[in-house]
């Protein structure tokens, strides 16, 4: 442990962001990071609890956080970097974008503020990355086999890295310009700047993986051509398929996903693009996001940078709590109020809102969205939504942005064409990441659906060793 009896002695300390009226102005990094003493007085904190819930329920890849904190305390930063590292292949990406489980699960949490593991965490690799620490690590033997890795994301460089290290021959496919899928197109550079995806991926190209960018498998190239010059596969492109709106003036061209949205932001950054006439901007003009998660959040944060007049945010659920509720008690991750740094800059947000349509513009172009309030009852076989009466009524809308998550993996194409089975949900159906045809294996979102990055990391590394495992079986 750290220091005993820190976490009376120190108060948890958040990470303070630029000030809202400089850090609108740009797509930069908006974190201010902790001082070294303040970092060393955050890792003392971190107490003998004797049984680490942050290590073994909240955090997917169990890091050994305290075990890496008392290192921190200790000033032994090498030695932190290189066990956070032997179970987190990105810890600078979930040291930023996690929304870190492990601390909601922190001892502390029952009564008092947890570790601050996420910023800890991104405090050692950024010293790594500083001082020279991480370095590619290629294998010392090659095996002879060959692995391709369809998609670019977390889960499929988690993948590519672990089986390059055990001496595979590894080439991602990436249907984009640029490796590292959402990371990149749909994550905002606010949050993550995409020069931190490039410095990783330098370190993967020196351990032999190879990356072909703008290659969309099942149609520039084929399953017959994969199948002949690999010995297996492994999917993790995601789930594809967003969750639509399905209400009268939907198809309005001013109504977009949000991901169309947000990545097209990101390529103006990550691919050095000048602004494209007509491109997609919030600028000057009234904003709806309908969907109350992250990539709402990252819309509004996107709009407000782009100059929105204006911004709502409408969730169809209720108001969360201020404080847990009993129906996510302590280690579960809290169902509570929680406000992002996007919702800071400024935004109407509502909550219990039904959309019922959308009008204007002879349906070309939507000016109004009309919906009213809602309630919601549980009932013996779940909750059920009704709608209040008298409540209705309209918001001006130049641009609406459609955040309501994601259905499941895209089905045409590639998935179709190798004949994959598919689970109730509609994503890959697995057996220890083998799908239904035994050379294909499939890792993150594409077989659990939409989740965390850090899932995605652990679904890569898992299926990394499934993979390796079932590669000496083979002749």
């Amino acid at each position: 442990m750290g220091e005993p009896k820190a976490f009376v002695k120190y108060k948890r300390r958040e990470v303070a962001h630029r000030p809202i009226e400089k850090r609108t102005h740009d797509f930069n990094e908006l974190d201010l990071p902790l001082t070294p003493d303040e970092i060393y007085q955050q890792a003392a904190r971190c107490m003998d609890c004797g049984i680490p819930f942050c290590h073994g329920i909240g955090c997917p890849l169990t890091n050994f956080i305290p075990d890496i904190n008392e290192l921190v305390y200790k000033n032994h930063w090498q030695q932190a970097c290189q066990m956070l590292h032997s179970t987190n292949n990105f810890p600078e990406i979930t040291g930023r974008v996690c929304p870190a489980p492990c601390e909601a699960a922190c001892t502390l949490s029952i009564n008092d503020e947890p570790v601050l593991i996420k910023h800890i965490e991104f405090q050692i690799v950024e010293r790594g990355f500083e001082q020279g620490w991480i370095k590619p690590m290629p294998a010392a033997a090659k095996t002879g086999k060959r692995v391709a890795i369809v998609g670019s994301g977390p889960a499929g460089l988690a993948a590519a890295q672990q089986l390059a290290r055990t001496g595979h021959d590894v080439v991602v496919f990436e249907k984009d310009e640029q490796a590292g899928g959402l990371l990149r197109y749909g994550i905002p550079d606010f949050k993550l700047e995409k020069h931190i995806i490039d410095r990783r991926l330098r370190q993967l190209e020196g351990e032999g993986v190879e990356f072909q960018t703008s290659v969309n498998v099942g149609e520039d190239i084929s399953v017959h051509y994969l199948e002949k010059m690999f010995n297996c596969i492994c999917l993790t492109m995601g789930v594809g398929q967003p969750r639509d709106l399905n209400v009268p003036g939907r198809e309005s061209e001013n109504i977009l996903f949000a991901m169309e949205y947000l990545t097209a932001q990101n390529k103006l950054s990550t691919d050095k693009l000048s602004a494209p006439p007509g491109r997609i901007t919030a600028k000057d003009k009234d904003v709806i996001v309908i969907g109350g998660g992250d990539t709402g959040s990252d819309c509004v944060g996107t709009a407000r940078r782009q100059g929105a007049k204006k911004i709502y945010q409408l969730e169809i659920l209720p108001k969360p709590p201020d404080s847990r509720p009993p129906d996510t008690p302590w280690p579960m991750w809290p169902r509570i109020m929680r406000t992002s740094s996007s919702q800071e800059e400024g935004c109407e947000r509502r909550w219990s809102i039904c959309t019922k349509k959308f009008s204007g513009g002879a349906g070309i172009y939507a000016e109004k969205l009309h919906g009213c309030q809602v309630e919601w009852a549980k009932e013996t076989n779940g909750w059920k939504m009704k709608e209040i009466p008298d409540t209705e009524f309209t918001i001006k809308a130049d641009l609406v942005l459609l955040a309501l998550g994601f259905v499941h993996i895209v089905h045409e194409g590639l998935i179709q064409d190798l004949r994959l089975h598919l689970d109730e949900q509609g994503n890959l159906a697995v057996d220890n990441y083998q799908t239904s045809q035994p050379w294909v294996f499939a890792a993150g979102d594409a077989v659990s659906g939409a989740s965390l990055v850090v899932r995605a990391i652990s679904s890569g590394r898992q299926a990394a060793t499934a993979i390796d495992q079932w590669l000496k079986t083979q002749i």
